[in-house]
């Protein structure tokens, strides 16, 4: 089960990661970058759904639970806000859009980053 968590998490940095650089470097959110939004979401909400599963618990209040927590909100948000922005009739808000991408994902890295280490010092 922890090869097909670590395996869900890392496909969620891969989704994510294309869709927020693909966004900015287009210019404009545009429809494939909203499906990889969500296949990103969808990802790290199963890699840690089993990861909770392997520790017993599915939260805890340590810095990566918040921060993990944080994150799978922030990432729901952002792919919903996404859909609004992508369905909207306006151009505007689909050219700006890549500033709050940016900013989600570099807030997501804290727990995905923090979890490797956590995980890391655990195998000593």
């Amino acid at each position: 089960m922890l090869t097909i968590a670590a395996a869900a998490i890392t496909l969620a940095l891969i989704f994510y990661s294309i869709a927020v650089w693909w966004e900015r470097a287009m210019g404009k959110l545009r429809g494939r970058q909203l499906l990889l939004f969500w296949l990103g979401l969808a990802c790290d909400a199963t890699g840690t759904t089993l990861m909770g599963k392997i520790a017993g618990s599915a939260f805890d209040l340590s810095f990566h639970g918040l921060t993990g927590l944080a994150a799978i909100l922030l990432m729901l948000f952002h792919a919903a806000w996404a859909t609004l922005v992508h369905a909207s009739k306006e151009e505007e808000p689909k050219l700006k859009f890549h500033r709050l991408s940016v900013a989600v994902w570099a807030a997501w890295l804290v727990p995905y980053v923090s979890g490797m280490v956590y995980g890391m010092s655990r195998l000593r």
